[in-house]
């Protein structure tokens, strides 16, 4: 994949004519970035956003002229990698790859060095993954409606797993309680992998998962999948109703993942980045790239994402206090 540098002139004009020509604004000048650029990724290599991060860096480095690097700045939930980024000069050279934890983690910390709404200049969104709930076999429940009916007669008696307090997957879960009006029995784990060991070793009823985890294990006949938790139907999974379809309107839960800076940035250069952003995700190998990981593109505009980060702050942050939820 070969894309011109903006440095490259239009072909067949010499300097002089380029010169006259934006003197005669029959061309703009490109907002640029002034040296090399960073993409923060708060989490450890191999988790969704470094990959993301990975993925999107040669294209958007070609975009700019300038070289764009990974750096992983892991540790206290994303929240030292954020903070970073939260405290960087607003030219562009400084940015960030986050999932939507980061809209959660002020409703789940005590103290948190940033603020998701207003530390940093939301830039372009670009992937959503689908969650789903899903049941070991021996529940019998092959609807969502059934599990809750099912929960609803047994308060409390249903353990789901989860890779850990105040993960996604825990306020998924949650805030499905809250809608269904059921009471369902926590049980963290330290990471996916246990929590699905026991998952299907039926050692715990329920869980939500990433649609592309649940559907190996779907296939093997080691968990049932009930409902997705999207807004609209799974790509993947076409034939499994929404948790809205499935008579539990406002229970949506996905993940999201989209590229920010610090407060502050030229809004002349976040619009040319979430063009370049917009630009890969329409490239004809990005969705394949994306599906691998379970994710599917996301483009949007600057303000939609940032209405989205902010109406998910709310969101989750209501969902945490009626149930009483803390990651510490």
């Amino acid at each position: 994949m070969s894309v011109a540098s903006p440095a490259v002139t239009r072909r067949g004009l010499g300097p002089l004519a380029l010169a006259a020509t934006l003197a005669a604004g029959g061309l703009r000048a490109q907002p640029a970035v002034d040296g090399p650029v960073t993409i923060i990724v708060p989490y450890t290599p191999g988790t969704g956003p470094d990959i993301l991060a990975r993925l999107v860096a040669p294209f958007l480095g070609q975009r700019l002229g300038q070289p764009v690097v990974v750096d992983n700045r892991a540790g206290a939930s994303g929240n030292i990698g954020s903070q970073f980024v939260a405290r960087a000069a607003p030219d562009g050279r400084t940015l960030m790859m986050q999932p939507n934890t980061f809209v959660m983690n002020p409703s789940l910390f005590r103290q948190v060095p940033y603020d998701p709404v207003n530390s940093f200049t939301p830039i372009a969104e670009l992937s959503t993954g689908d969650l789903a709930l899903v049941v070991n076999p021996d529940v019998p429940a092959r609807t969502a409606r059934e599990f809750a009916e099912l929960a609803r007669a047994r308060p409390g008696a249903l353990d789901y797993a989860t890779p850990g307090n105040g993960t996604p997957q825990h306020l998924g879960m949650a805030l499905f309680a809250q809608v269904a009006k059921v009471e369902l029995n926590h049980v963290p784990y330290r990471g996916a992998a246990p929590a699905i060991q026991d998952l299907i070793g039926k050692r715990v009823a329920a869980a939500f998962l990433p649609v592309h985890t649940a559907l190996p294990l779907v296939g093997n006949g080691q968990i049932r999948l009930l409902a997705v938790g999207s807004l609209q139907r799974s790509p993947v999974a076409p034939d499994v109703p929404t948790l809205t379809e499935s008579g539990f309107p406002g229970a949506q839960a996905d993940l999201w993942f989209g590229l920010l800076g610090p407060a502050g940035l030229p809004p002349a250069l976040v619009a040319r980045m979430n063009a370049d952003i917009n630009a890969w995700l329409a490239e004809p190998g990005t969705r394949e790239q994306l599906r691998a990981q379970g994710m599917q593109p996301a483009p949007n505009t600057p303000d939609a994402f940032a209405a989205l980060v902010k109406r998910d702050f709310d969101r989750w942050a209501q969902v945490v206090r009626e149930a009483g939820i803390s990651a510490e």
